[in-house]
C-alpha cells in the first residue's frame, strides 16, 4: 500500500498563523500536525508516501520533510496548482499510486488511535473503499454518512456539509481507496464550491455497485481547522504524555510528572511547571514562570516572569513580561515584553508586541 498526505489549502480560518506557511506545519505538542499523519502511515507499514503541496510556501514543506529518509519513509512531492478539492488532489496521484491500494490522509487531521488495525482490515478485504466515521456535535461542518437502517453494516448515503445532516456520523479525513476511484473522479463535476468533492466520488463509487466498508473511530479524532481546534488538539495530544500509548517524542527528551523536557533546557528553581506540558530543546524557563497545564513551548524559547496555560508557544519565542497567557497561540519568532494582566492572544510569525 501507499500513502497520500494532503498538504495544500490556504488555511484562511487560521490567519494570521498561516500568512507565512501552510497550516499543516503548525505545531501541536511541538510537532507539525502533518507529521502525525506521516507517523500514522509509517506505523501502519506504509513507507511510500506522496505529499500533495500547493501554492502556500511549498518550499517549507520540502525543507522540513526532505526526501523522507529522516522519518524512515520515501516521499514523492506532487504539486496541486490550486485548492480544487480532495478528489482533484487524489486524481493527481494516479501515476504515483499505480495499481496499489492506498490511504489518503488529510494533513490537518489528528487521530488518537493509529491506523494499524484499519489498514489490516482494508488490506485483507475485497472492498473498493473504506471510510472512517466519528460521532460529532456539529455534523454540518463535515461530510456525513447515513447508515442503512434496513441493512446493518451498509452505508445508505454520503453528503458533503449538509445543512440538515441525516446523522451525526462525520466522514473523517482518512480514506482507504483502490485505483477504481480514479475512473470515478474522471467523471465528477465540480460542486457548488467549485471543487471535486471526495464525498461525491465515494457516493458515485457506491452507486455503481462497488463495495464501501466503514469503521468507527475509537478514542478521538480532531480536524484542526480553527485556532480553537489547534489548542484543543494540543490538549488532547498532551493528555497522552506518560501513558502507554503516548505520542512519539524525541529520544533525547525526558519525562517527569507528565512534563516533557528537551535537551539543554533549563528551568529555574522558582518556576513551576504543571503537566501535561512539553518544552522543547535549548529553552530557558525562569525566573518566576508558571507553565501549565496543557502548554507546548517550542525549541529555543525564553520565558520570564509569566504565566502560561492551555496555550501553544512556538519555537524561537521570547516572553519577558508579567503576563498571563491563556488559550493563546504565539507564532515562531515572536516577542512579548513588559506587560501585566491577563490577555488572550493570536500572534502571527515574528510578531512583536509591547503592552
Amino acid at each position: 500500500m501507499k500513502g497520500i498526505i494532503l498538504h495544500g489549502g490556504h488555511g484562511t480560518r487560521l490567519r494570521p498563523l498561516t500568512h507565512t506557511g501552510p497550516k499543516q506545519l503548525l505545531p501541536i505538542a511541538n510537532k507539525p500536525m502533518s507529521q502525525y499523519a506521516l507517523e500514522d502511515l509509517k506505523t501502519a507499514g506504509i513507507t511510500e508516501i506522496g505529499i500533495i503541496i500547493g501554492d502556500v510556501y511549498p518550499e517549507k514543506v520540502k525543507e522540513y520533510y526532505g526526501d523522507g529518509s529522516e522519518f524512515g519513509v520515501n516521499i514523492t512531492y506532487i504539486y496541486q496548482d490550486a485548492p480544487k478539492g480532495i478528489s482533484h488532489a487524489i486524481k493527481l496521484c494516479k501515476d504515483f499510486i499505480g495499481n496499489d491500494k492506498f490511504i489518503v490522509y488529510l494533513g490537518d487531521n489528528v487521530l488518537r488511535k493509529n491506523l494499524v488495525d484499519y489498514t489490516k482490515k482494508f488490506e485483507t478485504s475485497d472492498s473498493d473503499a473504506m471510510i472512517l466515521l466519528c460521532e460529532v456535535d456539529e455534523p454540518q461542518r463535515f461530510g456525513v454518512a447515513e447508515l442503512d437502517s434496513n441493512n446493518p453494516g451498509k452505508i445508505k448515503t454520503i453528503i458533503e456539509k449538509p445543512k440538515e445532516p441525516p446523522s451525526n456520523l462525520a466522514v473523517i479525513g482518512i480514506y482507504f481507496l483502490t485505483p477504481k476511484i480514479f475512473d470515478i473522479i474522471d467523471n465528477l463535476k465540480p460542486s457548488w464550491r467549485g471543487e471535486l468533492e471526495i464525498t461525491d466520488a465515494l457516493f458515485s463509487l457506491m452507486s455503481q455497485g462497488n463495495k464501501i466498508d466503514y469503521d468507527a473511530v475509537t478514542g478521538w479524532w480532531k480536524d484542526t481547522g480553527t485556532p480553537e481546534d489547534i489548542i484543543h488538539a494540543n490538549k488532547l495530544v498532551l493528555d497522552s504524555v506518560g501513558t502507554e500509548n503516548q505520542f512519539l517524542i524525541d529520544s533525547d527528551d525526558t519525562i517527569n510528572d507528565k512534563v516533557v523536557t528537551g535537551k539543554n533546557t533549563t528551568i529555574s528553581r522558582d518556576s513551576h511547571i504543571q503537566g501535561p506540558v512539553i518544552i522543547g530543546k535549548n529553552c530557558h524557563i525562569g525566573p518566576s514562570v508558571r507553565i501549565g497545564p496543557y502548554v507546548s513551548v517550542g525549541d529555543n524559547s525564553n520565558l520570564k516572569d509569566c504565566t502560561v496555560e492551555n496555550s501553544i508557544i512556538m519555537k524561537d519565542c521570547t516572553v519577558n513580561a508579567k503576563i498571563h497567557l491563556s488559550n493563546s497561540i504565539i507564532s515562531h519568532g515572536s516577542t512579548i515584553e513588559h506587560s501585566d494582566g491577563t490577555h488572550e492572544l493570536l500572534l502571527g510569525e515574528r510578531s512583536k508586541i509591547k503592552l
